[in-house]
């Protein structure tokens, strides 16, 4: 069963975009390289990660840190699953500002922790990403892009490509002087030449579309 690395060869992956998409590698040269994410070092547990862009949905930053930090003290721990989550009830939630759709999202989340149906780090090692995408999506008020944000930022797969954003949509147009974003499925097909490093490519598009917007600060993509 092959295991699946964390993380990738940054530098190799600049070098074959840029020969594979000449437009692409012009905006690399211009915005300049891309180094590691150090978040795909470290060790994190799934479940919490999850529990935390549930907490962020539809969220300013802000917002959601406040509500994160009351739902931490309220269980005692800075760590969401199924026991921690357990320790408090739905009003108690409320209280801390959880939504009622989210409080539910959260104790579908724990149900499946305690059955044993979300994977942990060690066996996401042995998964191949559409593999862990099964796997996590059926967990209510979690998509397909939560899980790709993770894939792409906490577990370091090179090949990720989440063709529903709008700001790697934007980025393509942006990079082929269209007068529209690309559909998701344009984009699928516009993407297969930057394999094996479509995250790598998703990388710089989302620079190119901030860069073009004028961004003060760069779109968050995805939370600690």
């Amino acid at each position: 069963m092959p295991r699946y690395s964390r993380g990738y060869d940054t530098l190799e992956a600049d070098a074959w975009l840029a020969r594979r998409d000449r437009r692409l590698g012009t905006w690399i040269r211009r915005l300049g390289a891309i180094e590691p994410d150090p978040r795909w070092r470290r060790s994190f547990d799934p479940v919490d990660a999850l529990a935390r862009a549930i907490l962020y949905q539809q969220l300013s930053g802000k917002a959601a840190s406040t509500i994160v930090s009351r739902v931490e003290a309220a269980i005692g721990d800075t760590r969401f699953h199924c026991d921690t989550l357990g320790r408090v009830d739905d009003p108690t939630l409320r209280a801390c500002g959880v939504s009622g759709n989210k409080t539910l999202a959260l104790r579908d989340l724990a149900a499946r922790e305690a059955r044993g149906e979300i994977p942990d780090l060690r066996r996401m090692s042995v998964m191949d990403q559409d593999a862990i995408v099964a796997a996590l999506v059926p967990v209510r008020g979690i998509g397909r892009w939560t899980v790709e944000m993770m894939l792409m930022f906490r577990l370091g797969r090179p090949d990720v490509l989440p063709v529903d954003d709008l700001g790697i949509r934007k980025g393509v147009q942006v990079l082929d002087r269209a007068d529209a974003m690309p559909t998701p499925r344009e984009l699928a097909a516009r993407g297969e030449r930057w394999g094996p490093f479509r995250t790598h490519a998703g990388l710089y598009l989302w620079r190119i579309a901030d860069s073009v917007n004028e961004a003060k600060v760069p779109t968050k993509r995805s939370q600690e």
